[in-house]
C-alpha cells in the first residue's frame, strides 16, 4: 500500500484511551493513520491475551500502525515476527518518545534517545524482519537536552520510512511552555524522510501554524482529540466550521463500541472518556461525579442521552 505524506493526519497513541472503539469512531472524522496504544515488546513476546487484544483493529483503520516499545534486539525481532502473522497492520512503529519513568528509566521509550546507535539498530531490526510496508519511529527532541541535529543524523542512518517528532525533551514531559517547533523544523530540514509534527496541537488554527513553522509533512494529535475528535474534520476540510452533529450521537457511538468490544466492564472504562467529553459544558463537574458511580451499561447510556441530548458539538 502507498501512504500519501501530504498534510497527513495521525491520531497519537495514548495509553488507556486510543483503543479500537475510540480509533474507529475518530476515523470517521478524517484521520489518515490510527496507531495502537503503546505495546510492550516483552508482553507481545509472551503472547499476552490482553496485549493481543490491543492490536485488534476496525475494518475502517487503513492504514493502521502498531507501536512497540523495547530496547532488546532479540525481543524486538520476536515482536516483529509475531506482528508479521497479524493481518491488517500496515506500519510498525518504534516508541522512542514515551517520557513515563516506568518506561524511560529502563532504557525504553525516550530512554533510547540516550543511545542513538541502539535506536538506529532497533529501527533497522524492525525494517529487516517486518513484512509490513512501513517502519516508523516516534521521537522527542532529546532526553535531558535538545539534540535535534544528532537525532536527524541518526534518522538518516536508519531504515525508517518516516518519523513522528514531539517538540519536547523527555524531562520537559508535557509542560506547555517547553514546546519547541523550531527544533522540529531543524530536524525536518536535515532528514531525507517525511516528518510528522506532534505536541500541543489543539485547534484548527494551531495545526495550520505548526505545519507552517515546521514544514512538516503532517501532524499527529492526541489529547485534544479526546475532547474534540472532530478536530480532524476541521483540518482535513480546511475549515473552522464544525460538522453539523449532535454531540450525544458521537458519545453514544463511542460508548456502544466500548460495550461491544469489552463487555460490561467497558462501562466503567468509559468514565474517563465521559470526563473528557463533558469538559466545558455546564454542570460538567456534577455529571462527572454521577458517572463515577455508574457501572450498569443501560444506566450509563441513559445518563449520556440526558446530559448530551441538546448539545451540538462545540
Amino acid at each position: 500500500m502507498y501512504i500519501n505524506f501530504n498534510n497527513l493526519l495521525m491520531l497519537a497513541p495514548l495509553a488507556g484511551y486510543t483503543d479500537l472503539p475510540f480509533r474507529s469512531m475518530v476515523k470517521k472524522f478524517g484521520v489518515d493513520i490510527t496507531v495502537s496504544e503503546m505495546i510492550s515488546s516483552y508482553a507481545l513476546n509472551y503472547n499476552s491475551k490482553k496485549t493481543l487484544k490491543m492490536i485488534e483493529k476496525s475494518p475502517l483503520e487503513i492504514p493502521f500502525s502498531v507501536q512497540i516499545a523495547g530496547n532488546k534486539t532479540e525481543v524486538i525481532k520476536r515482536s516483529v515476527e509475531i506482528l508479521n502473522e497479524q493481518d491488517g497492520i500496515n506500519i510498525i512503529d518504534l516508541n522512542c518518545g514515551c517520557p513515563a519513568p516506568k518506561v524511560s528509566s529502563h532504557g525504553n521509550g525516550s530512554g533510547l534517545l540516550k543511545d542513538l546507535n541502539l535506536m538506529v539498530s532497533l529501527i533497522n531490526t524492525i525494517k529487516t524482519y517486518s513484512n509490513k510496508p512501513y517502519t516508523s519511529v516516534k521521537v522527542r527532541l532529546g532526553f535531558d537536552k535538545k539534540i535535534p541535529l544528532e537525532i536527524a543524523n541518526a534518522l538518516n542512518d536508519s531504515a525508517a520510512d518516516f518519523v513522528v517528532t514531539h517538540g519536547r525533551t523527555k524531562i520537559d514531559a508535557y509542560k506547555k511552555e517547553k514546546i519547541d517547533y523550531n527544533s522540529i523544523a531543524l530536524i525536518k530540514e536535515k532528514i531525507k524522510i517525511p516528518l510528522i509534527a506532534n505536541g500541543e496541537i489543539d485547534s484548527f488554527n494551531k495545526a495550520k501554524e505548526v505545519l507552517k513553522l515546521t514544514n512538516a509533512n503532517g501532524i499527529m494529535i492526541g489529547r485534544a482529540a479526546l475532547k474534540e475528535p472532530w478536530i480532524f474534520y476541521q483540518i482535513k476540510n480546511n475549515t473552522l466550521n464544525l460538522p453539523d452533529m449532535i454531540k450525544k450521537d458521537i458519545v453514544l457511538e463511542h460508548f456502544d463500541n466500548m460495550i461491544k468490544f469489552y463487555g460490561e466492564r467497558g462501562c466503567i472504562m468509559f468514565r474517563k472518556n465521559l470526563h473528557s467529553y463533558a469538559k466545558s459544558h455546564p454542570n460538567a463537574t456534577e455529571y462527572r461525579s454521577i458517572v463515577n458511580n455508574i457501572s450498569n451499561p443501560q444506566e450509563m447510556r441513559e445518563s449520556i442521552i440526558n446530559f448530551f441530548s441538546d448539545k451540538k458539538i462545540s
